[in-house]
């Protein structure tokens, strides 16, 4: 499949706005001009403008310098990297009709393009030359760093290897690239393809006045008036099964939602992840390693399943056992109340936040009016000025791809502009749900600096106009995690583009924005920001107080739902790929051998996992969430034990050695100079409020 571009089409080529100049504010995408009919021109372009630089610089007749090698490989490029941020980003954050087929065309391009400069034996062989000389090259660290990236991932690759292996390997990623995106457009289909439409007061019973008028809001952007919908996005649904007193409408949106990616029609991905399961294991046995997990691993901090299965089976011990003496406390509560059912996991939820009221004198309904998304924002704005010297300027003169989509200015203390940020914080059909960071540019100095602009995506339910977007604990910090990952692009203070904020190690890039996290449990932080959206009360310091106490209530639960997901990626790809793997079988089967709690679903069953089969990024890796937490727990003890949680000392090495660093050091050296010592696994599971006593 070749990227064809009409010859009627060469005047609008000519003319797009993708491959002009950005001249508009802070050189920001130009949104409003960009159609997706500039795309498949514009990558046609940018493939051969890279091609010709790739051709250049290998076939140079000039020894390989580091120079002429990796730095001009740093320097190409640089219009497909414009190019592929902007468009991928719509194809998660605004899609269309459009795009999703324009996306299903160029992601295995883009794969097969990655592939052949990979797989270019002249340069690697520049490449390879350089990194046996690299100790009399009289190269910086930085340098080093970046020479030795270069190099290992063209041996990952395949570079090196026959002929007829690198032309598998490369087959291998295009056929992986379709299937994923196909993957992700299938999730999205069966997301959109469903609402909970109520409208009679016995279907509300149990919710709250601000959750149906969001849900009314919603119901009206849907073509229902007068109705209520209640979407999939985790958000929403989240709050539904902890509030409505109606058992069968909980369990009605809760098979919905586990459901994704498993309807038995067109947008069922159970063959599409067991292809890729297979596809992966060829992959790995093609450059020598025993499974996938063993090829994957071999480049994090864990460096073997087996170091992350020891740390996800030592957490699971103590969390499954925790979560039967939660389920039986649960079932006890059903039982009083007149529950002649079994507990399910529809049910958790709903009773749990039941036993937290009656134990802790808790109510996440009494909380939510205090936790308004527009403080939260100013709450992870105000820690990032207290412990960087950050200020945020919000601006209106930046045409952006929504209108829900918001900008902000970024400058460090001395008042120097060191990036944008973009904030796009609603649920909407044109989004693939989750929350995630991403950047449209990312910063470098290699010519000159260059300013990183760096977007946070999440699915908060967008209320009724005129009222307040009110958060759980859990969406505000979600809000808090991602915007961790920003700070982790803007902060940046690299010299080369690949080294850049969050291009780290998978199982090292969780850490920055897990501790983040820790601010907002903070009373001092919450006793600020945490205001009634009607009042401007701060939160009862009752409240606060009880709060605190409810965020390590029935650990076991979120443990276990996380941390069977991560284990049976880790087993699903130690598997051997058999053409005739049955995905759910698998699934079923690994459930067993774990003795899951039956009323406990995993956060992410395999049809619609988005993490490991809507790409690459945390395939056979979805542990690094509890290995980058042993490092965030144990981290902020650094602040604890200093006595202040903004303590410049401590809040200057994190900045130096993480936030400022990207990959330009090893992560296990960077934490080590940032916390003095290695990590233990033991503030984990105070953290968690797990205990192996």
């Amino acid at each position: 499949m070749d990227l064809q571009v009409n010859p009627a089409r060469i005047g609008e080529s000519a003319a797009n706005p993708l491959l002009e100049e950005w001249t508009g504010p802070f050189g920001a995408p130009p949104f409003a001009a960009i159609k997706p009919a500039h795309f498949r021109p514009a990558f046609a372009q940018a493939f051969a403008e890279h091609n010709a630089e790739i051709a250049a610089i290998a076939g140079n007749p000039q020894p390989p310098t580091f120079e002429n090698t990796i730095a001009a490989l740093e320097r190409a490029g640089r219009t497909l990297d414009r190019v592929s941020a902007v468009f991928f980003h719509l194809a998660d954050a605004d899609t269309n009709e459009a795009i999703e087929a324009i996306e299903r065309e160029i992601a295995p391009l883009v794969a097969r393009h990655a592939a052949e400069i990979h797989l270019n034996d002249a340069l690697f062989a520049r490449i390879d030359r350089l990194c046996r000389q690299r100790e009399m090259l009289g190269l910086d660290a930085e340098q080093k760093r970046v020479l030795g990236r270069h190099h290992l991932a063209f041996r990952r690759a395949g570079a090196g290897l026959a002929a007829d292996v690198k032309a598998r390997l490369a087959a291998i990623g295009e056929r992986l690239a379709a299937l994923g995106t196909q993957f992700s457009q299938n999730v999205l289909a069966d997301e959109n393809g469903f609402a909970l439409i109520l409208e009679t007061e016995g279907e509300l019973a149990g919710l709250p006045d601000w959750m149906r008028s969001a849900a009314a809001a919603e119901a009206k952007r849907r073509g229902f008036d007068g109705k209520y919908a209640f979407t999939l996005s985790r958000s929403s649904i989240e709050t539904f099964l902890q509030m409505s007193q109606r058992r069968d409408l909980r369990e009605k949106i809760f098979r919905a939602f586990i459901s994704r990616g498993e309807s038995g029609g067109p947008t069922d991905n159970r063959a599409i992840a067991a292809e890729m399961v297979g596809l992966r294991a060829e992959q790995a046995r093609l450059l020598g390693f025993a499974s996938f997990a063993h090829f994957r691993l071999a480049d994090t901090m864990a460096k073997t399943p087996a170091a992350a299965r020891d740390l996800l089976e030592r957490v699971w011990t103590l969390a499954r056992a925790c979560a039967f003496r939660e389920e039986a406390a649960l079932q006890k509560l059903a039982v009083a109340e007149g529950g002649n059912f079994t507990l399910a996991a529809w049910d958790w939820r709903y009773y749990a936040e039941k036993l937290r009221k009656a134990e802790l004198d808790f109510d996440e309904a009494a909380l939510k009016p205090y936790l308004a998304l527009e403080r939260m924002i100013e709450a992870a704005l105000f820690v990032a000025h207290r412990l960087f010297g950050l200020t945020f300027a919000e601006r209106f003169d930046i045409p952006l791809y929504h209108q829900d989509a918001r900008a902000w200015t970024v400058r460090d203390a001395h008042g120097r502009t060191i990036g944008l940020f973009i904030g796009d914080y609603f649920a909407r059909p044109s989004k693939r749900s989750g929350a995630w960071m991403s950047a449209f540019r990312d910063q470098e100095k290699l010519d000159g600096e260059v300013l990183p602009i760096v977007v946070n995506v999440m699915n908060f339910t967008k209320p009724a106009p005129g009222k307040a977007c009110l958060l759980s604990f859990e969406d505000a910090r979600t809000l808090f995690h991602e915007f961790g990952h920003a700070l982790h692009g803007l902060l940046s203070d690299v010299t080369y583009p690949s080294l850049s904020g969050t291009n780290v190690l998978r199982d090292f890039v969780e850490f920055p924005s897990q501790l983040y996290e820790h601010w907002l449990e903070e009373g001092d932080v919450l006793r600020r920001f945490a205001r009634h959206h009607e009042t401007g009360e701060a939160i009862p310091e009752a409240l606060l107080e009880r709060l605190v106490a409810a965020r390590r209530f029935l650990p076991g639960f979120a443990t276990v739902e996380y941390a069977a997901s991560a284990l049976i990626d880790l087993a699903l790809h130690e598997n051997a790929g058999t053409a005739d793997l049955d995905i759910g079988a698998f699934e079923r089967e690994k459930l067993s051998e774990l003795g899951m709690p039956g009323a406990i679903s995993m956060r992410h069953r395999l049809p619609h996992f988005l993490h490991v089969f809507g790409g690459d990024s945390y395939s056979a890796a979805y542990y690094s969430y509890l290995w980058s937490e042993v490092l965030d727990a144990d981290g902020f003890a650094a602040f604890t034990e200093a006595g202040d949680i903004f303590d410049p000392e401590v809040a200057g090495r994190l900045r130096a050695h993480v936030y400022a660093a990207g990959n330009r050091t090893d992560p296990e050296a960077a934490y080590l100079a940032f916390r003095g010592r290695p990590a233990s696994p033991e503030a984990l599971l105070r953290k968690r409020g797990l205990s192996e006593a």
